[in-house]
Protein backbone atom coordinates (compact mmCIF):
# COMPACT_ATOMS: atom_id res chain seq x y z
CA UNK A 1 0.00 0.00 0.00
CA UNK A 2 1.14 3.31 -0.53
CA UNK A 3 1.88 5.41 2.02
CA UNK A 4 0.38 9.14 2.18
CA UNK A 5 3.48 10.78 2.00
CA UNK A 6 4.76 9.53 -1.39
CA UNK A 7 1.10 10.42 -2.73
CA UNK A 8 1.22 14.25 -1.39
CA UNK A 9 4.42 14.06 -3.78
CA UNK A 10 3.11 12.61 -6.35
CA UNK A 11 0.93 15.22 -6.45
CA UNK A 12 2.98 17.87 -5.74
CA UNK A 13 5.09 16.56 -8.70
CA UNK A 14 1.88 16.92 -11.15
CA UNK A 15 1.46 20.30 -9.98
CA UNK A 16 4.99 20.96 -10.62
CA UNK A 17 4.63 19.87 -14.36
CA UNK A 18 1.42 22.04 -14.39
CA UNK A 19 3.24 25.28 -13.24
CA UNK A 20 5.63 24.51 -16.31
CA UNK A 21 2.88 24.14 -18.79
CA UNK A 22 1.58 27.38 -17.78
CA UNK A 23 4.52 29.03 -17.73
CA UNK A 24 4.75 28.08 -21.62
CA UNK A 25 1.67 30.08 -22.15
CA UNK A 26 2.87 32.89 -19.77
CA UNK A 27 5.72 33.10 -22.36
CA UNK A 28 3.88 32.80 -25.46
CA UNK A 29 0.98 34.64 -24.61
CA UNK A 30 -0.23 37.11 -27.09
CA UNK A 31 -2.23 39.85 -24.62
CA UNK A 32 -0.60 41.51 -21.18
CA UNK A 33 -4.36 40.05 -20.16
CA UNK A 34 -3.12 36.67 -20.99
CA UNK A 35 0.04 37.09 -19.48
CA UNK A 36 -0.77 38.57 -16.37
CA UNK A 37 -3.53 35.30 -16.14
CA UNK A 38 -0.95 33.20 -16.46
CA UNK A 39 1.25 34.21 -13.57
CA UNK A 40 -1.32 34.32 -11.31
CA UNK A 41 -2.34 30.59 -12.22
CA UNK A 42 1.78 30.22 -11.79
CA UNK A 43 1.32 31.99 -8.55
CA UNK A 44 -1.63 30.07 -6.94
CA UNK A 45 -0.12 26.35 -8.14
CA UNK A 46 2.74 27.34 -6.34
CA UNK A 47 0.81 27.82 -2.84
CA UNK A 48 -1.00 24.69 -3.50
CA UNK A 49 2.41 23.01 -3.63
CA UNK A 50 3.86 24.58 -0.73
CA UNK A 51 0.41 23.22 1.13
CA UNK A 52 0.73 19.79 -0.62
CA UNK A 53 4.61 19.44 0.61
CA UNK A 54 3.97 21.26 4.16
CA UNK A 55 1.35 18.03 3.93
CA UNK A 56 3.60 15.33 2.57
CA UNK A 57 6.70 16.36 5.08
CA UNK A 58 4.61 17.30 8.44
CA UNK A 59 6.28 20.96 8.41
CA UNK A 60 3.90 23.25 9.54
CA UNK A 61 6.44 26.56 8.58
CA UNK A 62 5.41 25.59 4.50
CA UNK A 63 2.05 26.75 5.96
CA UNK A 64 3.48 30.08 6.98
CA UNK A 65 5.43 30.62 4.11
CA UNK A 66 2.69 29.62 1.41
CA UNK A 67 0.65 32.49 3.40
CA UNK A 68 3.22 35.02 2.99
CA UNK A 69 3.61 34.39 -0.47
CA UNK A 70 -0.07 34.20 -1.56
CA UNK A 71 -0.47 37.34 0.13
CA UNK A 72 2.20 38.98 -1.26
CA UNK A 73 1.34 37.66 -5.05
CA UNK A 74 -1.66 39.23 -4.55
CA UNK A 75 -0.44 42.71 -3.61
CA UNK A 76 1.80 42.38 -6.71
CA UNK A 77 -1.07 40.93 -9.07
CA UNK A 78 -3.33 44.26 -7.84
CA UNK A 79 -0.37 46.52 -8.41
CA UNK A 80 0.76 45.33 -11.95
CA UNK A 81 -3.42 45.47 -13.20
CA UNK A 82 -2.85 49.39 -11.82
CA UNK A 83 -0.10 49.86 -13.51
CA UNK A 84 -1.33 48.42 -16.69
CA UNK A 85 -4.77 50.12 -16.80
CA UNK A 86 -2.96 53.24 -16.69
CA UNK A 87 -0.77 53.84 -13.87
CA UNK A 88 -0.78 55.96 -10.95
CA UNK A 89 -1.84 59.21 -10.53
Amino acid sequence: MIELSTIFLIAAVLFAVLILVTLIRLLTGKTTADKMLALDVINVLVVITMLILAAAFMEPLFIDIAVVYALLSFVATIYLGKYLAGGFK
